[in-house]
């Protein structure tokens, strides 16, 4: 079967049931650079810009340069398609599928000749996105840039010898930064050497203020090099860092979807996605080079995305991390199998009403329980196949901002954070136990696996346990790992969570 691309696009458009593209795809600028491209964003921030660009309200040079981070296999399923795709939807009011075409540009980040700082440094381009997942910000324990992570060690070695007074390198050659900031900040050095104009950075992982938090790991960059204070001060004076709340279910597409797509288009579509119909995008509208009218395609623009950030992360993500550990330990495939478990839907919904939600100041507007009653709803729809193990997956980086501000603040409060605890017990477990209740093994997959597995080697029971995870300082804080209150309410759900027959209570 022939590949989807601009070729067989014409074709397309007799075919039924398939929205396609209502602009020139063709004739499409790239004004945008993405580092990160995977389902998710092929499925949440390249579709806000599609729906503004098939709005007509977009402009001509909208278009996103896609980079490919660690492998290759999107750049494989998407080049050979001149970057369209497939979008299916998935569960109650889903829309028909539709083509999206706005990546105009799909690259390799490790092997690219450019590579993302030198396509960064173009001074066509205004717009640079992230979806790296927590773990490719590099982060310290203390929320700072790692220095001492070998690849972060390398990009700034690498840095200060291209800025020697004896090495003039050709512009976009030679320098070939392995990490999300080491590509950004010799981005910023390339637009600075240019005079390339501002730029605006916006990422779009589940991290609090995560505009604040990316400026402060380039300054932290910055800081690091011989001459780094004149690139920290361009960069204060030309680059914006707004921030955002993204969500969206995109589990991992299936060769079923892959089929279905085909069935659809009448070609192979190699890069598919398929997500759940409701989206959300919230973003603070403070950009240095303008932005696409992402409003008109329903996003929400505000001056402080602080408030939704909170719920999101607390209520829906920390919902989701106690779903994935509590329902893969019990034998669950999917987030809605979990939610068919009668004790685990009460554990979520007990974490986001009892422990989460009064540590909230809602958005106007946010209607908490009918958000709550919402979020329950998505994770109980058995369409979208969302796997336990895919979201358990970078625990250590997650907890820390979806469970420990709740357990920090309820504690504080003279409250017991009950099931905020159970959620990292389950976590504890998952990390200590490597099999289901039914026996099967369980994936580590965390960028502290080694760390971890160290730690919780040869435990002996579940006060063991406990004790030798919140010794990890990497995740829990010392003050919060003395806790008494919050330790015992870890070894009672860690102890339940061990015993045959995994259970809640």
């Amino acid at each position: 079967m022939n590949r989807l691309s601009l070729t067989a696009l014409p074709r397309l458009a007799a075919r039924s049931g398939v929205v396609l593209p209502r602009y020139d795809v063709g004739e499409l600028g790239v004004a945008i650079v993405h580092l990160g491209v995977g389902a998710f964003h092929r499925a949440h921030q390249a579709l806000y810009t599609e729906d503004c660009l098939d709005g007509g309200a977009g402009g001509p040079d909208w278009g996103i340069c896609a980079f490919t981070q660690r492998s290759d296999d999107v750049l494989q399923a998407l080049g050979p398609q001149d970057g369209l795709y497939c979008v299916l939807e998935r569960g109650a009011g889903a829309g028909p599928a539709r083509v999206a075409g706005t990546l105009r540009e799909v690259r390799s980040g490790p092997h690219d000749p450019l590579g993302p700082a030198g396509r960064i440094a173009d001074p066509r381009v205004r717009l640079v996105t992230l979806t790296v997942t927590e773990k490719g910000y590099r982060r310290g324990p203390d929320g700072r840039l790692d220095l001492a992570d070998p690849a972060v060690a390398a990009d700034v070695a690498a840095m200060a010898a291209r800025s020697a007074p004896a090495h003039r390198p050709r512009a976009g050659s030679g320098l070939r930064p392995r990490t999300t900031i080491g590509q950004l900040a010799a981005a910023m050095a390339e637009r600075r050497r240019r005079d390339a104009g501002p730029l605006s950075v916006l990422p779009c992982d589940n991290l609090p203020a995560n505009g604040r938090v990316l400026r402060g790991l380039l300054q932290d960059f910055c800081a690091a090099l011989p001459d780094g204070d004149g690139l920290a001060g361009w960069i204060e004076e030309q680059v914006a860092f707004p921030s955002s709340v993204v969500d969206r279910i995109v589990p991992a597409a299936t060769d079923a979807d892959r089929a279905e797509a085909a069935m659809l288009l009448g070609v192979r579509d190699a890069g598919c996605v398929a997500a759940e119909p409701y989206r959300q995008w919230v973003v603070e509208d403070d950009f240095a080079a303008g932005r696409p009218p992402w409003e008109q395609a329903g996003a929400v623009l505000t001056a402080d995305v602080a408030p939704y950030e909170s719920a999101k992360l607390r209520l829906l993500n920390a919902a989701h991390s106690l779903l994935a550990y509590a329902g893969a330990l019990a034998g669950h495939r999917t987030i809605a199998e979990a939610m068919a478990d009668d004790e685990l839907a009460t554990a979520a919904a007990g974490l986001m009403e009892a422990d989460a939600s009064p540590t909230l100041d809602a958005p106007d507007g946010l209607d908490l329980p009918g958000y709550r009653a919402g979020v329950l709803r998505r994770f109980a729809d058995p369409a979208l196949g969302h796997t336990t193990v895919q979201v358990a997956a970078d625990g250590s980086v997650k907890l820390p901002v979806r469970l420990l501000g709740t357990v920090r603040e309820r504690l504080a409060a003279g409250a017991e954070p009950y099931w905020a605890a159970f959620a990292v017990a389950a976590w504890m477990v998952f990390v200590g136990r490597h099999t289901d209740a039914r026996g099967r093994s369980l994936p580590l997959s965390d960028p502290r696996a080694d760390e971890l597995a160290r730690a919780v080697a040869d435990f002996g029971n579940a006060g063991q346990l406990v004790d030798r995870l919140l010794g990890v300082r990497s995740v829990f804080p010392a003050d919060l790992a003395a806790d008494q209150v919050f330790r015992a309410l870890l070894v009672h759900h860690a102890a339940r969570l061990l015993a045959p027959g995994t259970g809640v209570r």
